[in-house]
């Protein structure tokens, strides 16, 4: 008998962990601690695995079951609904670091790891030429960063009639 949401609500663990079927291989794992997980077990290339869908109530049970249809579609194409998630998961792990990889970050670090090797006026110095790069590209992602956008940074500076400045901070931004 597939389960409702009424009944899962009243559900209560007593003590032992259980599992409790809805269809197509979609169950609740009902924890010793009164967790509720939403699971499925299949097999892909002759090995048993488990794919974990959420907890309820955070996942209902209608979503639970559209993440089983989906699971069951991506078997069909011979594709590993675990793998694939975990390699969407990754994806969107590594889209987040580098998106969380600024200019600004990267040139902190960077001057960090050099800033024994100034004298006390060149740091100042240093700190204000990365100042002035990151006014202009500071939050950009470093992979994100082409010459043109370093050159945005630098023209307005050059515009003014700051040569030697815009110099210095076309060396700083080559360097970081």
């Amino acid at each position: 008998m597939p389960l409702t949401d009424t009944m899962l609500r009243n559900l209560k663990s007593d003590g032992t962990p259980a599992k409790l079927a809805d269809s197509e291989g979609l169950y609740l794992y009902l924890s010793a601690f009164g967790g509720k997980l939403w699971r499925m077990d299949y097999r892909y290339a002759g090995k048993r695995k488990t794919l974990s869908f959420g907890a309820y109530p955070a996942v209902s049970l209608k979503d639970a079951r559209r993440k089983r249809d989906k699971a069951k579609e991506l078997l069909a194409n011979d594709i590993d609904p675990g793998a694939q998630k975990k390699a969407v998961k990754e994806e969107a792990e590594a889209a987040a670091r580098e998106q969380a990889l600024t200019f600004a970050v990267v040139a902190q670090e960077w001057f960090a790891t050099r800033q024994d090797s100034y004298a006390a006026a060149n740091i100042k110095k240093k700190q204000w030429l990365i100042s002035l790069l990151n006014e202009r590209i500071g939050d950009k992602p470093i992979s994100k960063l082409v010459p043109t956008d370093i050159l945005g940074a630098i023209r307005p500076v050059e515009a003014a009639g700051h040569s030697v400045t815009a110099h210095k901070l076309a060396e700083t931004a080559g360097q970081i």
